[in-house]
């Protein structure tokens, strides 16, 4: 698990914030979503966040309790040093989502592009265990992949691209009768460069009582 901490440390040290073909001065799709489900004073953990500026606009829009999770803690120290004293705000976690066990409920789960990285089953096993530990009882969770016409690779690595037929097949698939496909939308992702990186947000609720 060291080499997939490291390979992220590297990235994020070798570069920019604003370099990284992720970057998003305004992160608008996922704020977006974020907005219409989240309510003011419910929990809500960004995953895989690195040094996104989705908590930034969080905070800006007075919404918390705020958590922040990423394997990179490079990543998460960007995000810290932007923020300033604002950053004592936060609730900032440095693990791999494949081994973390949450330690509260969530009511809004956000998920730019981690579970496009998990191209082992076993990973992705993982990571629905864990969602389905973290969120609350009709909690939602917004999860986006490269969309089955987005990139094959991103910072060197393999991905699995997913529809959101696909990603609510597969989380079913590990979990099933657990979380509700509630909506979808595609989303065009402009990198530094100017290159599109094509995206899909699948949105999925609890149906737990």
């Amino acid at each position: 698990m060291m080499a997939r901490h490291q390979h992220w440390d590297d990235v994020y040290g070798a570069r920019t914030e604003d370099e990284l073909t992720w970057f998003e001065e305004t992160p608008s799709a996922s704020l977006e979503l974020v907005l219409r489900y989240l309510k003011a004073g419910e929990p809500f953990i960004d995953i895989g966040a690195g040094a996104s500026r989705l908590v930034d606009a969080l905070l800006n829009h007075g919404f918390g309790p705020l958590s922040v999770l990423d394997l990179s803690e490079a990543a998460l120290s960007l995000s810290r040093a932007r923020l300033g004293h604002r950053a004592q705000q936060i609730d900032w976690i440095a693990a791999d989502i494949t081994e973390w066990e949450p330690h509260r409920d969530y009511s809004v789960w956000h998920d730019r592009a981690v579970f496009h990285f998990l191209t082992k089953a076993e990973d992705r096993a993982a990571y629905v265990r864990a969602l389905s530990k973290a969120l609350k009882p009709g909690g939602t969770a917004i999860i986006a992949t490269f969309a089955e016409d987005g990139p094959e690779k991103c910072s060197g690595l393999p991905v699995k691209r997913y529809s959101p037929v696909s990603l609510a097949g597969e989380i079913n698939r590990l979990l099933p009768a657990h979380f509700d496909l509630v909506d979808a939308k595609r989303h065009v992702h402009r990198t530094p460069k100017g290159n599109e990186q094509r995206f899909q947000y699948s949105i999925f609720e609890t149906n737990q009582p």
